[in-house]
C-alpha cells in the first residue's frame, strides 16, 4: 500500500502540469456480464457440474479456451479500458487465465475478485490495467441472507487512482438476484438496492471529490422499484444524494440484453457525475433473430445447446472526462 501510494506521488511531482490541466485527457471503463465464465473443474462446494466435460452443457476444454479469447476480444474492441467491472465469472483460475494466457497481458491487466456464496459459484470482479490504476482498497459488501437461507452474488468495490489523470475513483460492481420466483426476487433487489445507495453515500461522503460509480446486471431496468425506490430516483435524473441515473435516457427499443422480442437496460451505470455510457453492440456480437426478427445476441448457450458465442448481455463502455 505504501509503495503503491509513493508511486502515485512521485509521478504527480515529475509529469509536465500540463497534462493535468488538459480538458480532453480522457479514460473509460466498461461493465460486462459474461455469461458463465466456468473453469471445466467441479467444484465440490458450488452447483457448477454442468459446466464440466461430463456435465449437461459438455463444457470442455477447448469450449472454455474459446470462451476466454472471446472475452480478451471484446475487451480490446473496447479499446482496453482502464478498469472491466465483470459478472458471472466463477473463481481466481478463470481471471488469471484471461489475464495470462491472452494478450491481455500485454496490457498489464490484473484483476481483483473475492469468493461469494452464490449457490453456482459466480461472483463479480474488476480487471484494471497495473501501470494505469493505483489499488487503494478493496473489499465485498455482503447481501446475502443467512436467516432466510438466501445467499447470492456480493458487491465488489475496489478504490484506487487512475494514472497520470489523478482522479480517485470507487468501483462497486454488482450482480444482483433474477427475476425467478417473482415478487420475492423484487424484494431482494430492494434490499440491496437501499444497501448499495447507503454505501454509495457514504463512500462519497469519506473521500469527497471522488468518482463513485457503481455498474453491474442489476436485473432491473431504470424504470423498475429496484431502481427507482430503492436508488431514490423516482422519475428524476438525479438522486438525494447527488448520483446520477445514466442508463435512464436509454431509447425505448435498445437495451443491454433482450428476452424474446423485448430489448431491456438491466446492467446499469450509476455514478455521482455526469458520464458518457454507450451500449457496445459490436456486430460480432449479434445474430439474425429468425423467431422474433431484428437481432438477437451470440450467446454461448441456449439453454443446453452450445451455439458458440460471446454472452446473452451487451458491455457498457464508459469514458470520463
Amino acid at each position: 500500500m505504501k509503495t503503491c501510494r509513493s508511486a502515485f506521488i512521485l509521478l504527480l511531482i515529475l509529469l509536465p502540469p500540463m497534462l493535468w490541466g488538459q480538458e480532453d485527457a480522457r479514460w473509460t471503463m466498461a461493465f460486462w456480464n459474461v455469461e458463465n465464465y466456468f473453469d471445466t473443474q467441479h467444484d465440490t462446494l458450488k452447483d457448477d457440474c454442468t459446466f464440466t466435460p461430463q456435465g449437461d452443457n459438455h463444457w470442455t476444454a477447448k469450449r472454455y479456451a474459446d470462451k476466454r479469447n472471446k472475452i480478451y476480444k471484446m475487451i480490446a474492441a473496447m479499446g482496453n479500458p482502464v478498469l472491466v467491472g465483470m459478472a458471472e465469472v466463477e473463481n481466481d483460475r478463470v481471471l488469471n487465465d484471461l489475464c495470462r494466457y491472452t494478450p491481455l497481458r500485454k496490457r498489464g491487466y490484473e484483476y481483483v475478485h473475492y469468493e461469494s456464496p452464490d449457490v453456482r459459484g459466480v461472483d463479480c470482479a474488476l480487471l484494471y490495467r497495473r501501470e494505469r490504476f493505483c489499488v487503494l482498497e478493496k473489499g465485498r459488501i455482503e447481501v446475502s441472507d443467512s436467516g432466510e437461507h438466501f445467499y447470492t452474488r456480493d458487491i465488489l468495490m475496489v478504490g484506487g487512482v487512475v494514472v497520470p489523470e489523478g482522479d480517485t475513483c470507487y468501483v462497486m460492481v454488482n450482480h444482483w438476484p433474477s427475476k425467478l420466483n417473482g415478487h420475492m426476487a423484487e424484494s431482494r433487489r430492494m434490499k440491496i438496492a437501499c444497501r448499495l445507495r447507503a454505501v454509495m453515500d457514504s463512500v462519497q461522503r469519506a473521500h469527497p471529490g471522488a468518482l463513485v460509480v457503481a455498474v453491474g446486471d442489476f436485473n432491473a431496468a431504470p424504470e423498475e422499484e429496484a431502481i427507482s425506490v430503492g436508488m431514490g430516483f423516482g422519475e428524476r435524473e438525479r438522486n438525494a444524494e447527488g448520483f446520477y441515473n445514466l442508463m435512464a435516457g436509454v431509447e425505448k427499443g435498445t437495451g443491454t440484453y433482450k428476452y424474446r422480442d423485448a430489448w431491456s437496460c438491466i446492467d446499469q451505470v450509476i455514478a455521482n457525475r455526469k458520464l458518457d455510457v454507450e451500449i457496445f453492440a459490436a456486430d460480432f456480437m449479434m445474430v439474425d433473430d429468425e423467431k422474433y426478427m431484428g437481432k438477437k445476441l451470440f450467446r454461448t448457450y441456449s439453454g443446453m445447446k452450445y451455439l458458440g458465442g460471446y454472452s446473452d448481455h451487451l458491455p457498457i463502455k464508459i469514458s470520463v472526462p
